[in-house]
């Protein structure tokens, strides 16, 4: 008795894949070192996908171009350019950003608005940056505590026969260990919780600073004029 003819299944029929599928094999084969171009809002940028993905992997430009395919492409524009519908004015400091690692933006462009595109792509270690930047724009120079660098800065750029005044300067925490403050002038300043350990302050003004917590562990105080100067 001869066996019923079994049905073939053609070779074709049997690599058909429903065009979600192309489209997500497409995705997955972004080589990290393969060139892209991007419009964005109609400004062609072309970049790596090494460049879209190593600096911040979690962000949305980096997960339409990771190769497990988790986030799908956008669409291309007529010369295959992927279509991103933002502002080109604050997304070129977001790119360079992710190029160098470094946040360089002309003071022509609104640092506030380059911040709200780094939140819309997820570019996190900017947006901390940017955050912080803007905070100490936002705060008066004569409110903000001087740094360590600050005062440094200040020394360096002052000749040794002018009279150096921090005179009522808020220097409050600042890290100031070993540093040599002979002859400076620190009348009124806020010195709270200074680290003035190892530091020479021989000869300097003192008078009426707060010094509450501060630390002054082996610092050379020598011909110090400190009347009424908080040392609590």
């Amino acid at each position: 008795m001869d066996s019923e003819p079994k049905e073939s299944v053609s070779d074709c029929g049997r690599n058909e894949l429903p065009p979600e599928a192309n489209s997500l094999a497409a995705a997955s084969v972004f080589a990290p070192n393969r060139w892209v171009k991007l419009n964005v809002g109609g400004q062609i940028y072309a970049t790596t996908i090494d460049t879209l993905v190593g600096r911040e992997p979690d962000s949305m430009l980096a997960r339409m171009f990771l190769q497990d395919g988790s986030m799908m492409p956008s669409e291309r524009d007529e010369k295959g350019a992927f279509l991103i519908d933002r502002s080109p004015r604050y997304f070129e400091p977001i790119i360079n950003y992710l190029r160098h690692g470094q946040f360089v933006c002309d003071s022509n462009i609104s640092v506030l608005g380059v911040l709200e595109e780094a939140r819309f792509f997820g570019i996190y270690s900017l947006v901390t940056h940017l955050e912080e930047r803007l905070g100490q724009q936002e705060a008066p120079m004569g409110d903000r505590p001087l740094t360590r660098n600050d005062v440094i800065k200040a020394i360096i750029q002052t000749s040794v026969i002018t009279e150096l005044r921090f005179q009522g300067v808020n220097l409050s925490g600042a890290d100031l260990r070993k540093l040599d403050f002979r002859n400076i002038n620190f009348k009124y300043a806020n010195m709270s919780h200074c680290n003035l350990s190892h530091t020479n302050l021989s000869h300097t003004c003192l008078e009426r600073a707060d010094l509450q917590y501060a630390n002054l562990e082996c610092a050379q105080l020598v011909s110090v004029r400190g009347l009424c100067a908080n040392m609590v």
